[in-house]
């Protein structure tokens, strides 16, 4: 048994625990994150790697838009390159609900701080003229982007260790609680840990983390469903997405397309396993020519899947415990954690160390699923309905 001592604990080294431990030790803080597998082994660098801000939950801009401020600042804070770009994001209607729903964010976000601009079918077309004529209106967010997911994490991990963070990796904790004036974690590899206060940023995982302090919530996992083709000449700057969640399609520099789209394959958290449905392929692929003629005749050379932790309104959890003192929350990112890691880890390293962050994450509490809550109908619909595709 090899016993270890630190200030603060961190379950969970993927984007989210890693942005935290990075803020947290440049403010001096001694932090240990415990990672069952490897940093960034599911959720964090399995994902389509969208920057978008337009489209979310409307309480949730703030967030994104800090994380964003922190995006563009992403080499310098990292000394390297994890391939963020401001692309750009179009959210594009298909129908007249589509077109109603773009329209009315457009005017919510701006009591936000979010500008987004409303483009006609000609502005469409003389713009991106590779679009579909049956996209009848499009959201222009040009402050959108994206990043290269899988080095975002590797990228965090060599500033920790110049930081001189502890990463216990394969190391799964079976059971924490609090002791005393700390708390007290063990793991299946024979580790206990010691530290004056935890986060919770275990993923899919999470839930199990937060029922140990009886704090329960309803969270699910799924896996999501991504493709890429072969590269091909370089057209599509901007992240195309249509406004139901059916289809998201991105290229990279290199030519390569990236698609993603509802609903979601299965998961099985205990085994580890996530896998994409070969009938998933064959309807993204119509999809993407539906709305993207050109891409008729691409050749899809990759699929794959993760494993994601997903709420019941696709909202995460965020911010202090309800029932433990010197415990914090930040998991169920429900699909849409890539975006906003870095603001999120800055955020709790002022709940931390600060006790109070001038950026609100009030509408995240793990407490809100005991109260009458007042959820986006619209977004919750948009981001749900689909479901999850069975095995």
């Amino acid at each position: 048994m090899t016993s270890r001592r630190t200030e603060i604990a961190i379950i969970g080294g993927g984007a989210m625990g890693a942005w935290t431990a990075f803020h947290l030790a440049r403010r001096g803080a001694r932090v240990m994150i415990v990672e069952r597998s490897f940093p960034g082994a599911q959720a964090s660098g399995v994902n389509y790697g969208s920057m978008r801000i337009q489209g979310r939950f409307l309480p949730q801009l703030p967030l994104s838009l800090r994380a964003q401020r922190i995006w563009e600042e992403s080499e310098k804070l990292l000394g390297t390159d994890v391939e963020f770009r401001r692309t750009g994001h179009l959210h594009v209607a298909v129908d007249a609900a589509q077109q109603a729903k773009i329209e009315r964010y457009a005017v919510d976000a701006l009591a936000y701080g979010l500008g987004v601009e409303i483009l006609a079918p000609a502005a469409i077309r003389r713009r991106w003229p590779w679009i579909a004529p049956h996209a009848i209106a499009a959201s222009w967010s040009a402050i959108d982007g994206a990043v290269n997911p899988r080095l975002v994490v590797p990228a965090l991990a060599a500033r920790l260790a110049a930081l001189d963070v502890a990463v216990l990796q394969g190391r799964r904790v079976t059971g924490a609680e609090r002791l005393g004036a700390g708390f007290r974690l063990e793991t299946a590899e024979g580790d206990v840990i010691e530290a004056d206060m935890l986060v919770n940023t275990g993923g899919a995982w999470g839930a199990d983390v937060a029922a140990w302090f009886a704090e329960p919530v309803p969270m699910f996992v799924a896996g999501p469903s991504e493709m890429v083709t072969e590269p091909l000449p370089y057209f599509m700057q901007p992240t195309l997405q249509i406004v139901d969640g059916s289809i998201v399609i991105r290229q990279v520099e290199r030519g390569n397309v990236i698609i993603a789209g509802h609903p979601r394959g299965p998961a099985d958290a205990l085994k580890m396993r996530a896998r994409m449905p070969g009938a998933k392929t064959l309807t993204n692929l119509q999809r993407v020519a539906d709305i993207i003629p050109c891409l008729s005749g691409a050749s899809i050379i990759r699929t794959w899947s993760g494993i994601e932790g997903y709420m019941p309104d696709m909202i995460p959890i965020i911010g202090p415990s309800a029932t433990t003192p010197g415990l914090w929350h930040a998991f169920a990112f429900s699909g849409h954690g890539m975006q906003l890691c870095p603001g999120l880890g800055a955020v709790l390293s002022e709940l931390i160390l600060d006790g109070r962050s001038e950026t609100p994450v009030g509408a995240f509490a793990i407490d809100r699923f005991r109260q009458t809550q007042t959820v986006d109908e619209d977004y919750l619909r948009q981001e749900f309905d689909a479901g999850v595709v069975k095995a």
